[in-house]
Formats: C-alpha cells, sequence, structure tokens
C-alpha cells in the first residue's frame, strides 16, 4: 500500500502542469476601467449622449492591451456587469443618472491616464 501511494504521489508530482498565465499589474485597473465602459454605454444614451461608442471603446481597449483569452473574459464579464448594474436601476435620465455619469467619466479618465503612464511602453 505505501508503495502505491508513493507511485501515485511520484505520479501526480513528476506530471507536467500547464503554466498558468500571470495578469499583468494593471489588471485590476483595466476591469475597473472596462466595468466603467459598460456602465457608461448603458447610461449616456439615455441622457442624449448618441455619439459616443463605448462598446466601440472597449473593443479598442482590449484590442490595443492584447489579452489572453481568460483575461479576455473577464475584461468583456466587467464590461457587462458595469452595463447590467446601471440596467436595474435606470429606465431614462435622471439627475442621479448624470451625476453617475459625470463620475464615471471622471474615475475612467483617471484610471486610463494612470495605465497608460504607468505600464505604455
Amino acid at each position: 500500500m505505501k508503495l502505491f501511494r508513493w507511485l501515485f504521489v511520484a505520479a501526480i508530482t513528476a506530471a507536467p502542469f500547464p503554466a498558468l498565465a500571470v495578469d499583468p499589474p494593471y489588471q485590476g485597473q483595466m476591469e475597473r476601467l472596462s466595468e466603467i465602459l459598460g456602465s457608461l454605454y448603458m447610461l449616456a444614451p439615455l441622457c442624449g449622449d448618441q455619439v459616443t461608442d463605448w462598446r466601440g471603446q472597449m473593443a479598442e481597449l482590449i484590442e490595443l492591451d492584447e489579452p489572453d483569452e481568460d483575461r479576455r473574459a473577464r475584461l468583456a464579464g466587467a464590461f457587462n456587469a458595469g452595463y447590467e448594474a446601471y440596467a436595474r436601476f435606470y429606465r431614462s435620465c435622471t439627475p442621479s443618472a448624470e451625476v453617475a455619469i459625470t463620475r464615471l467619466l471622471t474615475e475612467g479618465d483617471v484610471l486610463a491616464r494612470d495605465i497608460h503612464q504607468r505600464y505604455a511602453e
């Protein structure tokens, strides 16, 4: 029985494991920026912004970052979560929606600048 256990442990530890991808240091910021873009994609048109293509900006963000499939899925998930968070509460432009848009734009601008200044090549 001890021999079987030893062989099992040896086989498990010797088996090659796929390398796990390491997130870049800005991943959390990118996910928050994606969430903000999703929120703006939902809110901005309610308050009259028919010009800005927030979904297109999200696609460009992903294209420029060139994430692996796992990170791409997390960024898309954050975008969708941002959209859904505001879709639950807003059906029309309200003063609180306008305040939320202003705050999201400010936070998104700060995040985008920080990511670019700290990590752009």
